[in-house]
């Protein structure tokens, strides 16, 4: 008698993101404060590494290596955030992101931000019991993440809730003063968090899912399909 096979479990739905369109954006000017936003950071880390190989082992190993290390560490992560939101943005706009839909446990997804986020204090959620969404998990938890990230600037304590109508989940986050959602331009203000892309990272995020990200003086609303 042959061995049954159990079926397959569910894959997500893969399917082609759509490209988006920047309108009125300058791309040039934004380019050049994308650069400026790297260019900082990038020289932290360099003059970090230089001194630190001009040290002898000892030093190296005291107290200035150790500020020295720390400098270039945080430099870099900086580069990274930056970096990750900038590419992510591109591929977003060109709809080259292969978009993996399936449905999204809300409470888990904003349990993993809160996780890697490490917030003190930690955020106050409300969400409707059940809620769930449907989309691409990694995506969407970059934009939350992103969100929640600026809403927590300065140490602002952080409240988000979210509930289900008309076949969207919508998720209410407040915080920090409210921040524009717009591509930055040369001019706009440099952020040494390197979170100065993940409120346009998150509108395309939200997009690319048919839904959007939109800011009032009372925080940020990020609407996404539901179940």
């Amino acid at each position: 008698m042959s061995e049954q096979r159990k079926p397959p479990a569910t894959s997500p739905e893969v399917t082609p993101s759509r490209p988006l369109l920047s309108a009125g954006l300058d791309r040039g000017s934004h380019l050049g404060f994308v650069a400026h936003e790297f260019r900082n950071p990038l020289s932290t880390a360099l003059w970090s590494a230089e001194l630190l190989a001009r040290l002898g082992p000892d030093e190296r190993a005291g107290e200035r290596g150790g500020k020295l290390a720390n400098l270039g560490a945080r430099a870099l992560a900086r580069i990274q955030l930056l970096m990750e939101d900038h590419l992510l943005c591109e591929r977003l706009d060109a709809g080259g992101y292969p978009l993996r839909l399936g449905p999204v446990d809300v409470a888990s997804l904003l349990q993993a931000v809160v996780e890697r986020l490490e917030l003190d204090p930690g955020p106050e959620l409300q969400l409707a019991p059940g809620l769930a969404g449907r989309g691409d998990r990694a995506l969407l938890e970059r934009a939350v993440d992103g969100v929640m990230a600026v809403a927590a600037r300065g140490g602002a304590p952080v409240r988000v809730t979210g509930e289900a109508s008309d076949g969207l989940v919508r998720l209410t986050v407040r915080g920090a003063p409210v921040e524009r959602l717009a591509d930055p331009v040369k001019g706009s203000l440099s952020d040494p968090s390197g979170r100065a892309l993940a409120l346009p990272m998150a509108r395309r995020v939200a997009e690319v899912h048919g839904g959007a990200l939109t800011a009032d003086k009372e925080g940020y609303l990020l609407v996404f399909p539901a179940t």
